[in-house]
């Protein structure tokens, strides 16, 4: 622990003053070490004198209301997930600041290697299950309503939208009227299965972050978790054996299309970043990686023939 990791300043005081509401921490002498990662919100592990348990707070950044976020929904669907045994337990919420306080899961991060084995598919999979089975949630994620969105919100700060917009959202209404010719329940979903937010705790993969949840199509989730880390064909029917058992045709296509719907909503928030972060990361590419992949994973056969299957065709 270096110097430079642990919190001081009028920060500290006024986390240390809120977190006098808690009473696991109220009177005690705490100590905020900063942790890595999150790029709309600010964490933090709290040590506490005379104990050896520990506890993440978390801090939203700011204008992330801009960005579909609602700290009340992300209160609730963490609640929710904990009770499944695969969220951080919820310590409090503390209004009105709106910080999460949680315990600190002890565990190990999943590597990019190993994402890619079969037994890490496989739990996964159980978590994502555990989660869509639970109870209902807050909020609504339609993805390709939150594209929409973002597109305003972005122009209405001056960003300039990318040409590869009009291609792509004529590839969602394709997709949508796929996804809609055979529809699913809607379930509680995550929504952001980037590799940070996992946590092996060697006994389950643990989800943190759950600040873009909501009810939605969980083959949003699946999709989600595929792109992001690359996975392949073969991959992607690994990871949907072990969530559903079977390898049906029809969902393998659904989880595929979802793919590029990722990508679209990934490019497009992006886009909307270069108008309200500040800070130094190149979201012009960041926004041009993904409408580049999308583009071309919907130039092929794969995503003609998914089309299809998706519909029960």
């Amino acid at each position: 622990m270096t110097d430079e990791q642990i919190l001081r300043g009028e920060l500290h005081d006024d986390l240390v003053r809120a977190m006098q509401k808690v009473p696991d921490l109220a009177g005690r002498d705490l100590t905020l070490t900063a942790l890595s990662g999150g790029i709309t919100n600010r964490n933090f592990r709290v040590d506490a004198a005379g104990t050896t348990e520990r506890w993440v707070i978390r801090l939203a950044g700011n204008d992330t209301h801009l960005l579909g976020i609602s700290r009340e929904v992300e209160h609730a669907a963490t609640v929710a997930a904990a009770g499944v045994g695969v969220g951080p337990e919820v310590t409090a919420f503390i209004r009105p600041e709106g910080y999460l306080v949680t315990r600190f899961i002890v565990g190990s991060p999943v590597t990019d290697a190993a994402v890619h084995q079969p037994e890490t598919l496989r739990r996964v999979a159980d978590s994502l299950r555990r989660i869509h089975d639970g109870p209902a949630i807050p909020g609504l994620f339609v993805p390709l309503r939150i594209v929409e969105a973002y597109r305003a919100l972005a122009q209405a700060r001056g960003v300039g939208i990318p040409p590869e917009y009009g291609v792509a959202a004529a590839t969602g209404r394709r997709i949508e009227l796929a996804l809609l010719s055979n529809p699913i329940d809607l379930r509680p979903c995550h929504n952001d299965l980037l590799n940070a937010n996992f946590i092996d705790d060697g006994t389950r993969i643990r989800i943190i972050d759950w600040e873009y949840a909501g009810m939605g199509d969980p083959f949003f989730d699946l999709g989600n978790f595929s792109i992001n880390h690359v996975l392949s064909a073969d991959e992607d029917e690994l990871l949907l054996a072990a969530y559903d058992g079977e390898i049906r045709r029809d969902r393998l296509a659904r989880l595929t299309l979802m793919r590029i719907v990722s990508d679209f909503r990934e490019a497009m928030w992006g886009v909307l970043q270069q108008g309200i972060s500040t800070l130094d990361i190149d979201f012009v590419e960041y926004a041009a990686s993904r409408f580049d992949r999308l583009l071309a994973n919907a130039a092929t056969p794969r995503f003609e023939r998914s089309l299809r299957e998706a519909a029960g065709d």
